[in-house]
C-alpha cells in the first residue's frame, strides 16, 4: 500500500491506493476537541473548508489535530456540526447568569417561516401593517415577520377550547355569530 498527500477540500490529506473502498478504515477521527484528541474511528466525512468555517462561526471547540495525514471525521462530530448548521434559530443565552433569554423559551416552539412563500409572507406584512423597507428578498422577509410572529400574544385557554370546538364540530373556520341578527 502506497501512501501520497493530496489536497483534498483545500486541506493536505493523506491518499491511499490500497482501493479497499473502506475510507476511514484503520483511522480515528483527525478532529481535537477541546484539546483532547477525539479516539472514535474516522467515517467518510471530512473537515473541508466550508465545515470549519460553521466550526469557527459557531465557536465550537474543534481543532484539526495537524499531525494526523487525513482529513476524515467520526460520525459524532459529523452529526454535531450538521445538527448546528441546520438549527439557524440557536437559543441565545445570557452569558452572565446563564439563563435563557425570554425570546426564546424552551417552551415555545420554533416555527420555519422560511418554508412560506413569499406571496405569503408579504400578505401576512400587510395584514399587521409592518412597516419595513421595500425590495427585500425572502430570507430578510421571513426574519423580519419571524420576530412580529414571536411577539404576538396568545392567549392559549381560548386557542384550545376555540381548537377542541373546530375538531368536534368538523370545521376549518370558527361561526362567530353575531347578535345582531337574533
Amino acid at each position: 500500500m502506497s501512501e501520497k498527500v493530496a489536497k483534498v477540500n483545500g486541506f493536505a490529506a493523506a491518499v491511499h491506493d490500497d482501493h479497499s473502498g473502506d475510507v476511514g478504515h484503520g483511522q480515528i477521527c483527525c478532529l481535537m476537541d477541546d484539546s483532547v484528541r477525539c479516539k472514535r474511528p474516522a467515517g467518510n466525512a471530512c473537515y473541508s473548508k466550508r465545515i470549519a468555517k460553521t466550526v469557527q462561526q459557531r465557536k465550537l471547540k474543534l481543532n484539526i489535530d495537524h499531525s494526523v495525514r487525513h482529513i476524515y471525521i467520526c460520525d459524532f462530530h459529523k452529526s454535531k456540526i450538521h445538527s448546528v448548521r441546520n438549527n439557524k434559530r440557536k437559543r441565545k443565552t445570557s452569558e452572565d447568569d446563564g439563563t435563557i433569554s425570554p425570546v426564546h423559551d424552551a417552551d415555545v416552539p420554533e416555527v420555519d417561516l422560511y418554508a412560506l412563500q413569499v406571496n405569503t409572507l408579504r400578505r401576512y406584512k400587510k395584514h399587521f401593517k409592518i412597516q419595513t423597507k421595500p425590495g427585500l428578498n425572502k430570507a430578510q422577509l421571513a426574519e423580519i415577520v419571524a420576530k412580529h410572529f414571536k411577539t404576538l400574544p396568545v392567549k392559549e385557554k381560548d386557542a384550545l377550547t376555540y381548537f377542541i370546538y373546530m375538531v368536534k364540530n368538523n370545521k376549518s373556520r370558527f361561526d362567530q355569530k353575531n347578535n345582531d341578527n337574533v
